[in-house]
């Protein structure tokens, strides 16, 4: 019954978008400025790593609890999961960066803080629709449980209902 309940809380698709730009968003702002002050004491390639790290920690556990109303923790998984999608996240930011470094010999801190939010935003919506899709869908050992205590079909049915394949088209009447 919990979980029937957690199912019916989820958010829909734009409240969860909201929430993940409130969020992600906040979280990412924080990062940019993380990654800019932890910068002047080592490489930048190597902040944004560490930063990227701790921050994909932290935007899964909200994600977890408040974006994609999955009542509790995030699991092993889900933060592995979405470990996967912010090395694509940072990858995208690392390439707008060095791009930036090729395009401008001595950008200024408030480009540099442009380019890198730009990036982010970017790798953000494509990030947001592998959470929502993936690593936060419904959980999938629900689903399954729920198909093994379903009521079975009688055959009729099931055979009236499924759609004709390419030999019921051949049938002549």
């Amino acid at each position: 019954m919990a979980a029937q309940s957690r199912q019916q809380a989820a958010p829909g698709a734009f409240t969860a978008f909201t929430r993940f730009v409130l969020c992600g968003g906040g979280v990412g702002l924080a990062s940019s400025f993380a990654v800019a002050a932890l910068a002047s004491w080592i490489p930048w390639v190597v902040a944004n790593a560490l930063i990227t790290a701790v921050s994909t920690l932290i935007a899964t556990e909200l994600h977890a609890r408040f974006t994609f109303g999955v009542g509790g923790r995030a699991t092993w998984r889900q933060h592995a999961q979405s470990a996967g999608s912010a090395a694509a996240a940072y990858a995208v930011t690392c390439m707008a960066m060095l791009g930036l470094h090729q395009l401008v010999a001595a950008p200024s801190a408030v480009l540099e803080q442009v380019v890198y939010l730009s990036a982010s935003a970017l790798a953000g919506v494509a990030r947001f629709a592998v959470l929502r899709l993936l690593v936060f869908a419904r959980n999938h050992a629900q689903v399954a449980a729920a198909a093994r205590t379903a009521r079975p079909v009688h055959a009729t049915v099931a055979r009236a209902a499924a759609p004709a394949g390419p030999a019921a088209l051949c049938r002549t009447a």
